[in-house]
């Protein structure tokens, strides 16, 4: 229910087209339990290409996405990012837009960031949170696009739940008259990732603007920025530099009526060189896990603080000092006394042989004592190791600690090791001789 206090605008371009599909898939992950009823599926504005190109499509939030490819499996599909660069469909995330001069303050009280310290186009990873408990409500991307403006990324999954969330903290907040949500509907997003992204995206700009004078310099535009560009052919895009892989990159913001347009030049000009081909949901799950990024609903969730996630770095030392935000108490108490903290998420690797999925426990080999569980799992393609990330007991969480993890019902050796497990490739500039 909207309160007369929350200016809640929808921009409406294309409602999302649906397909009716059973939760019934091999896929492990990205589809609902067996028990799940039929359920009508949402598709992107890129569902027809996906088919087109031999995707194996699966539920995913709520969404009919692709999962992997018929001419190119997973793990092919994974080094290809590593190597050249592969396009993601992301569209199903939810945009939004924070304005108004109470903007900042209204994000200030949901996030433990501090924003005021953000520079115009500038990014930075940020989480909801709830009150009292500073249990992480779902995991963001926000960049400054002025003092009175906020762009802000979060996840499809929790979309319904971000929104009930938002009105509520907005119809609470005393300068509420003082902040427009705007829900950018039916936008396209996609994600541009890997070594090859910087080449083929400048290419791609260049034939947009025609003009060199015009493109700008992407050896300056550096990783947590973002930028926009006015095409004549495809309206404003808004280009920000980073991404889900660990790989340098781009996501890219479309209007709904140019998103498969621009998807479709992209991919024709990397198709010469084979520098991209289109990824799906599988091994950007993969890349994600190597580089040590969380998935909201796995590795977080509304009972975990960021500093029990290892997401301390995201908390501004100045509002911890100074309050303000959903979470406070618990928060500060955390983040000045290590000893209050009674589990850590971790990385590790794992013996040879199947790997440890999700739910698995974590022991002490010595004892038995189940230490905690594992919350996200795979083979990595890059490392050809098994590793994982969970929560374990602190105490046991330091690296080089060895555990045990329970897979299949056997017990295997398991070692806490520093993420990311694969060296990020983000973009800060040039190296200095």
């Amino acid at each position: 229910m909207l309160l007369r206090t929350l200016r809640l605008t929808y921009i409406r371009t294309q409602a999302p087209r649906t397909q009716f599909a059973t939760s019934q898939s091999q896929i492990r992950s990205y589809t609902s339990p067996p028990s799940v009823p039929r359920v009508e599926l949402k598709k992107t504005l890129l569902h027809d290409l996906h088919v087109a190109a031999g995707a194996k499509m699966v539920p995913f939030a709520g969404y009919s996405m692709p999962v992997t490819y018929s001419d190119h499996g997973l793990g092919d599909s994974h080094k290809h990012v590593r190597t050249k660069a592969g396009l993601f469909d992301v569209s199903h995330m939810v945009q939004y837009r924070f304005k108004g001069p109470a903007a900042l303050e209204f994000l200030q009280l949901l996030t433990p960031s501090n924003l005021v310290l953000l520079k115009p186009y500038h990014s930075t990873l940020s989480c909801f949170l709830h009150p009292v408990t500073g249990g992480i409500v779902d995991d963001l991307m926000i960049t400054m696009l002025s003092p009175e403006d906020f762009y802000v990324v979060s996840n499809a999954a929790c979309a319904e739940k971000d929104l009930t969330y938002i009105q509520e903290n907005l119809a609470s907040f005393p300068k509420a008259k003082g902040v427009e949500h705007i829900v950018l509907e039916g936008q396209g997003l996609i994600a541009l990732q890997g070594p090859e992204a910087v080449v083929v995206l400048n290419e791609f700009i260049l034939r947009c603007l025609g003009d060199t004078s015009k493109v700008p310099d992407l050896e300056r535009f550096l990783f947590s920025q973002m930028m926009s560009v006015s095409t004549p052919t495809y309206g404003e895009l808004h280009i920000a530099r980073g991404g889900y892989t660990g790989e340098d990159g781009f996501e890219i913001s479309i209007p709904s009526e140019h998103t498969v347009a621009v998807t479709e030049e992209l991919l024709q000009i990397g198709k010469q060189g084979e520098r991209v081909k289109l990824a799906g949901l599988g091994a950007r799950d993969t890349l994600r896990l190597e580089t040590g990024m969380c998935l909201y609903g796995h590795d977080l969730d509304d009972s975990t603080t960021p500093i029990e996630a290892g997401l301390k770095w995201i908390v501004g030392k100045e509002r911890v000092m100074e309050g303000g935000f959903h979470g406070h108490e618990t928060i500060a108490r955390q983040y000045n006394d290590w000893s209050l903290v009674t589990r850590r998420r971790v990385g590790f690797t794992i013996e040879k042989g199947a790997p440890a999925r999700e739910g698995a426990e974590i022991v002490d080999p010595a004892t038995n004592e189940v230490l905690g569980k594992i919350t996200s799992g795979c083979p990595s393609p890059t490392l050809g190791l098994n590793i994982a990330m969970g929560y374990i007991k602190s105490g046991f969480h330091k690296s080089g600690t060895e555990v045990a993890v329970k897979v299949r019902g056997k017990s295997r050796s398991a070692t806490v090791t520093k993420m990311p497990f694969v060296k990020p490739n983000y973009w800060k500039g040039p190296v200095s001789a």
